[in-house]
């Protein structure tokens, strides 16, 4: 502790000397926090001089820091009150906050000593300026006129930055007018601009929650309780926000895991907790789909993606999944149209691209030969499935169980196929390209590898002759 001498602290004209110009070193390498604290050594030192306190509230200034200049600046003018400079920056301050009186009383006070000093002429008329636009806002906004009150705020907040009041004001009447989103990036710095300002923390955190930013919203509604950890509306808020937040970012690292089912699962709660805004709905919907999709549940997936497709018309996901479960119901045509859609909304979307394609290509496979259909299989049936169907078929269409010859043409094509449809689906790579819509055992696909495409081995072995051979069903 310094002793103190004749009302001063004890350090030495030579040590405030050091910390000035220490402090002016650092503020001109832009070290600004270090600057500031051989300021604050300065003032400590010898806290009768006006100028630490000036070129203190400089370094609070290039912080950022106006509020923290205000009261170095005051400092200075009363302990000389012919400072003009101090009072020309003291009342810019004054005019960004939108204190209009305070600040028209500095230009003035220096217009009073320096009738020319131009900057003191321009900020007055701001000033001015300033204060008859305020009331234009105030009058517009009483007779319910938003869009002209917002007209008159652009201005008035180009004056006065700082002023956290015309931006709430702002924030209000873009509410009004249906636009949130305008009314959060006023809030934003308004709930910043006061030093307790939880009720514009509060409607932040409502605002950004009702859109279903709940990761924001939290943020927001977590600065509201730094300010009074015991306010009860911004800790019933807290509560509601995180449980739901906590479920969603759940949900999405099952999804990552793979572990669909228990997503599912995860997402109906989310909607239970949150049934009132529709975005928790929706989002449920979708990711619900997306999972049944993933389980190859296609009847339940379609109901629950059109569910979501009519709450969120334009979501390219959702019409992607819900053409995903109709390929898997084998309606190509639906497929196709739901990629289309989605590819309207987004035409640069490589994954619809693809899916649209892959789509077009099952439909122009399902007129011609579907070895699905042909085993009566579904798309996800197992190697044992194909061949328990494929031998029971072969034995019901053999050639030899049919009388007249138009029968036995027709087993003959349907026994074809049916072979046909046995090689594709049990050899992996066969049945990948099939499955990517093409067919593998079709001459346009198959560039000289041999044969018609019409018996898979290229020769027919009913060709010529009565059929007498056997048939060993492997």
């Amino acid at each position: 502790h310094f002793t103190c001498v004749s009302g001063v602290l004890g350090v030495s004209p030579v040590e405030i000397e050091q910390h000035l110009e220490m402090g002016r070193k650092l503020l001109a390498a832009g070290q600004l926090a270090e600057a500031l604290s051989h300021y604050h050594s300065a003032v400590e030192g010898d806290s009768k001089n006006y100028l630490t306190y000036y070129k203190r509230a400089a370094v609070f200034l290039a912080m950022g820091k106006s509020k923290s200049a205000l009261p170095d600046l005051t400092r200075a003018i009363q302990l000389k009150p012919d400072f003009l400079a101090a009072r020309i920056q003291r009342g810019n301050i004054l005019l960004k906050q939108g204190n209009t009186q305070e600040a028209r009383e500095d230009f003035e006070a220096v217009l009073l000593r320096s009738p020319d000093q131009e900057e003191a002429q321009n900020q007055l008329h701001k000033a001015e300026e300033l204060e008859e636009l305020q009331e234009e806002a105030h009058k517009a906004h009483h007779r319910g006129d938003y869009t002209t009150t917002i007209q008159v705020l652009d201005r008035v907040i180009e004056l006065s930055p700082w002023d956290p009041e015309s931006r709430e004001m702002r924030a209000e009447c873009y509410i009004r007018l249906g636009e949130p989103r305008k009314a959060i990036l006023d809030l934003t710095p308004a709930a910043r601009l006061r030093t307790d300002n939880r009720a514009a923390f509060l409607k932040l955190s409502r605002l950004l929650y009702d859109l279903g930013e709940h990761h924001n919203s939290l943020s927001e509604i977590r600065e509201c309780l730094k300010l009074d950890q015991d306010d009860k509306e911004c800790f019933a808020h807290y509560k509601q926000v995180k449980k739901l937040s906590k479920q969603m970012d759940s949900a999405e690292d099952l999804i990552s895991e793979q572990r669909y089912q228990e997503a599912i699962d995860k997402y109906e709660s989310v909607m239970r907790t949150e049934p009132n805004i529709p975005f928790y709905t929706t989002k449920a919907k979708e990711r619900i789909c997306f999972c049944l999709v993933k389980i190859k549940e296609a009847e339940l997936a379609l109901d629950t993606c059109s569910e979501a497709h009519q709450r969120d018309p334009q979501n390219i996901h959702i019409l992607r999944d819900r053409a995903e479960a109709y390929i898997q119901l084998q309606d190509y045509e639906k497929a196709v149209e739901d990629y289309q859609e989605a590819r309207e909304f987004d035409q640069d979307n490589q994954e619809i691209r693809e899916g649209l394609e892959r789509a077009q290509k099952l439909l122009k496979l399902s007129r011609k030969r579907d070895y699905y259909k042909i085993l009566g299989v579904s798309r996800s049936a197992n190697k044992q499935e194909i061949i328990k169907a494929y031998r029971k078929l072969a034995q019901q269409w053999h050639p030899d169980n049919f009388q007249s010859e138009t029968e036995k043409k027709e087993a003959e094509k349907k026994f074809i196929d049916i072979a046909s449809a046995k090689e594709v689906l049990t050899d992996p790579e066969m049945r990948q390209k099939f499955d990517s819509g093409e067919d593998p055992l079709d001459p346009e696909n198959q560039q000289g590898e041999g044969g018609r495409g019409e018996w898979p081995f290229g020769f027919n072995p009913f060709q010529g002759g009565n059929f007498h051979f056997k048939f060993h069903y492997n």
